[in-house]
Parts: C-alpha cells; sequence; structure tokens
C-alpha cells in the first residue's frame, strides 16, 4: 500500500477515535448554568495563544526576509 493511502487511513482513524471520545464527553448534558460555566476552562487559552503566535512568527519573519533579500537584488 502506497505512503499516502497508509497516511489517510491512519488519519480516519484518528479522527473517528476522537470523535468517539469528545460524544462520550458530552453524553450528560449538564442541567444548570452553574454546572455548564464550571465545566469550560479557559486556563489554558492564553498558552493556546502565546503557542499560535509561536508557530506563526518565525514564519512572518522568514517571508520578510525573503522579500527583503529579492529586492534588494532586483535593485542592483
Amino acid at each position: 500500500m502506497p505512503l499516502i493511502q497508509r497516511v489517510r487511513f491512519a488519519a480516519l482513524g484518528l479522527g473517528t477515535a476522537m470523535v468517539v471520545a469528545s460524544t462520550s464527553a458530552l453524553a450528560v448534558a449538564p442541567t444548570s448554568i452553574e454546572e455548564l460555566t464550571a465545566s469550560v476552562s479557559f486556563d489554558n487559552v492564553g498558552l493556546a495563544i502565546l503557542a499560535v503566535t509561536a508557530a506563526i512568527i518565525p514564519v512572518l519573519l522568514i517571508w520578510k526576509g525573503a522579500k527583503f533579500v529579492t529586492r534588494a537584488i532586483k535593485g542592483a
């Protein structure tokens, strides 16, 4: 089996496992607003924003550097 098909099957299996895990966690609905708000945690939101920013900044810096170099070569 080619590599791309193995990757697709692995991704399909992972996606199925994630759906099963998420639906089992949502099986019991909260009965009041207090239970709903207590079950939602925003502790890791700041960390997630920092992680995404840390992943995007190097790409943008490389892009800007490449544009600077191409302009320098073009202007020379």
